[in-house]
């Protein structure tokens, strides 16, 4: 199992009380948890058919080495804070790093900022900027549903490939760490609200083999060395963790006994997930930033020269991947991602990770991606920049959640 698939259910290391589960199976007594009995839910079902697809989409996520860019240059008279490179993490961190980009430009002092690009990190960059006092203008090519953002999978993944270990630093570490709590805090803003923007589900990572047995570095026969010696990550290895540094706030995983797994895969654990129900969030957001008075103008750039003419004397520039091309900036690499999309199964609001693939209930639609079926880990879609989609692979992703319900059992308790 990948860390990605993992990351929750790592977390669920918190120490229970004396002898009191003695007799629980090895894998229970390694993780110290178990689920109370009686507390998982009753299941509905997934129904995941291939014919039931209502759409395939591919997202290219902005991958840098080093982390996000945020540092600070000049393009003429203009101070240029850049926002972009986010990984598999833009949705996760989104608001952190705002409040880190934003508080850049607050020390100038400008009455007025542009922010470029209107994903999900321009657009919080831009709300940021707004709580901030200031007069905010986002120059875009396209809006937030037309945009690479909205393909992503849509739920917190903080460091899911946010950095190479190395070449980040020791440092990239504690300002991860800002960024994920101060966005962690601001999500929890969007909780209970009409068409539930921000949610929690109930996530069940199934595995065939225990928790506790030894990982192995998944195969990449192809690699050369790593990321120094040849520009591109060669292993997962190489790729940072971080999520042991805000253990305390985030929900810690249950092993599952035998007696309340309800899925016909001998070892399973559930942990709470947030979610992002991009129809209702985006909505959202949008009618904030009119309601504070942004504006929004239609406008593609080329070339950073391009940003001399705008008006405001400060930018914050949030292109995502499309960096490389405006910015000549060839540090980002591509990952690429593919969601399938069904119809919405409100009824089954859960979801499930199984063999390298995951399926999400959201308000829009039953969401299933293939993550890591080739058995690459971390490495899965790096370098990709194919943007087209690939129907076999939803396909494939699809029939692992077909056959895991076929097996489903009838009447659970």
């Amino acid at each position: 199992m990948g860390r990605r698939g993992l990351f929750a259910g790592s977390l669920a290391l918190g120490a229970l009380a004396g002898g009191r589960w003695a007799s629980v199976p090895a894998a229970a007594a390694a993780l110290r948890r178990t689920a109370v009995p009686g507390t998982v839910p009753r299941l509905v079902p997934m129904r995941p058919h291939a014919d039931q697809i209502t759409d395939i989409k591919v997202c290219l996520r902005p991958f840098r080495a080093a982390g996000p860019r945020l540092d600070v240059e000049r393009v003429g008279e203009k101070v240029v804070i850049h926002n972009y490179g986010h990984g598999g993490s833009g949705w996760s961190l989104s608001w952190g790093s705002a409040e880190m980009a934003v508080g850049k430009a607050a020390a100038l002092s400008p009455r007025r900022v542009a922010v470029v690009g209107c994903g999900v990190i321009g657009l919080t960059t831009a709300l940021t900027a707004q709580r901030a006092g200031l007069d905010v203008t986002i120059y875009t090519r396209d809006l937030l549903p037309h945009t690479r953002s909205v393909r992503a999978n849509g739920s917190w993944t903080p460091d899911s490939r946010v950095a190479l270990t190395a070449p980040a630093g020791p440092q990239f570490a504690d300002t991860w760490e800002r960024m994920a709590r101060y966005s962690w805090k601001s999500y929890r803003d969007y909780l209970g609200l009409p068409g539930n923007p921000i949610d929690f589900r109930d996530s069940y990572v199934l595995s065939d083999t225990p928790f506790d047995a030894p990982e192995s570095e998944p195969e990449n026969p192809g690699h050369k060395g790593d990321y120094a010696s040849t520009g591109m990550p060669q292993q997962s290895s190489e790729f940072a963790s971080y999520g042991e540094r805000i253990r305390d706030i985030i929900p810690a995983a249950e092993l599952l006994s035998a007696q309340e797994n309800p899925f016909s895969v001998p070892y399973a654990r559930r942990a709470p997930l947030m979610i992002f129900n991009f129809g209702a969030y985006g909505h959202l957001l949008l009618s904030e930033f009119y309601q504070a008075g942004g504006r929004i103008v239609i406008r593609e750039f080329h070339t950073p020269a391009d940003m001399k003419t705008l008006p405001e004397p400060v930018i914050i520039n949030c292109p995502g991947y499309a960096a490389r091309d405006l910015w000549g900036d060839r540090s980002l690499i591509p990952v690429r991602g593919q969601t399938a999309w069904l119809p919405p199964q409100p009824d089954a609001a859960y979801g499930v990770r199984y063999k390298g693939a995951s399926a999400l209930s959201k308000s829009d639609g039953l969401m299933i991606q293939g993550f890591d079926m080739s058995g690459l880990g971390e490495m899965d879609g790096v370098g990709n920049s194919f943007e087209h989609a690939d129907r076999s692979e939803a396909e494939k992703a699809i029939g692992i959640f077909e056959n895991l319900f076929a097996r489903f059992p009838a009447v659970q308790g």
